[in-house]
């Protein structure tokens, strides 16, 4: 019979195995089991609609910010190109489902698998440029897809878009909220799940070594441009999958969401997340959808309120300020993000009653 394995505070690793490891020690696999239970069994039967709207919205952001973290955080790849991949993947589900009648659980993994070819497309330039210059290439990227959203109309059916059918995975209807929330939140875990397990492989290795030195990496036998392709590829796919879940929740998909502010958003998830961190992703996903839904809260009513209703349009880019303001606030006081927040709350409950 296994026995229940806990540790005491430092670090007391003996082997490499040890160091790999996903979870140190049993209380932390615990608290993911019963998190999984109230996420799946719980949270959909007593949220409200708008509830489940927001957390469906985090969810398919988050599948797409774990991808674009892999990229920039672990390979040092920037990019600004992430919105119009996600709009890859939306547009190529609603075809396949509309136009050539495949069921919407084929869609999803082939929007996925021809987001990552675009993407790498639009990574090769990255065996010659970095930093600022590879930047720029990807906001080009960004430019380029938008402009085929809306001028390729015979396709895209151009600003008015594509309505898309009722989904079904294997007969069970997709038809509200609820049965989203498990589709998207499944989806969600096993790529989450995917993309740890990959981390901690030689590729894994290799993405580090190339965002630390690329030289130096070349140097010790990596195929750099072959891996940053691969990055590319793999954040792409992330990209793509919630793209498609994304078109399939909304019904109707037309180019306007698919745009710059959308990429800065996923950079931003992933900084104030915390850059090289997988739980920073989705800690970033949940910081900035909760904020935009506070703002445009508190945005209406002071545009609605009496004395302020005649401010409105100074009061309307207040969501923008305060986005922006947030960004800037992390970099300076918590670089490494809400990751880093975590692993301090951790450290301290692993050394109470002795921590101060």
């Amino acid at each position: 019979m296994r026995k229940l394995h806990f540790t005491l505070c430092g670090n007391l690793k003996e082997s490499y195995e040890e160091e790999l490891t996903i979870f140190e020690t049993d209380f932390g696999r615990f608290w993911l089991c019963a998190g999984i239970i109230l996420l799946l069994g719980v949270i959909p039967f007593v949220g409200s609609d708008y509830m489940l709207y927001i957390l469906n919205t985090m969810g398919i952001y988050a599948i797409a910010a774990v991808g674009l973290n892999l990229l920039i955080g672990y390979t040092g790849q920037i990019s600004l190109g992430h919105g119009a991949f996600f709009g890859v993947g939306a547009y190529t589900a609603a075809i396949l489902t509309t136009r050539v009648g495949l069921p919407f659980w084929t869609a999803l993994p082939l929007a996925g698998f021809m987001t990552a070819a675009v993407g790498m497309l639009f990574g090769i330039p990255s065996v010659r440029l970095k930093h600022l210059y590879l930047t720029i290439a990807t906001l080009a990227g960004q430019f380029i897809i938008e402009y085929v959203l809306v001028q390729w109309d015979w396709l895209t059916g151009g600003a008015e878009g594509i309505m898309v059918a009722n989904s079904s995975i294997f007969g069970y209807e997709l038809t509200s909220d609820r049965s989203f929330f498990f589709l998207i939140f499944s989806s969600l875990i096993f790529l989450t799940w995917i993309m740890v397990n990959l981390l901690r492989t030689r590729f894994g290795r290799a993405f580090v070594a190339i965002r630390d030195n690329d030289r130096a990496a070349e140097g010790m036998g990596i195929p750099i441009f072959k891996f940053k392709l691969l990055s590319f590829g793999i954040s792409s796919f992330y990209a793509g999958y919630a793209g498609a879940l994304f078109a399939g929740y909304m019904m109707t998909i037309t180019p306007e969401p698919f745009n710059m502010w959308l990429s800065i958003e996923f950079v931003a998830m992933i900084i104030i997340g915390g850059l090289g961190s997988v739980s920073g992703a989705i800690f970033g996903t949940i910081f900035i959808v909760s904020l935009g839904e506070i703002l445009s809260m508190v945005t209406e009513f002071l545009m609605n309120f009496g004395p302020t209703s005649n401010i409105s349009i100074t009061i309307a880019p207040l969501r923008e300020f305060v986005f922006g303001l947030s960004i800037v606030v992390f970099i300076i006081f918590e670089p490494k993000g809400l990751a880093e927040v975590w692993r301090i709350i951790k450290s301290s409950f692993r050394l109470w009653p002795f921590s101060y």
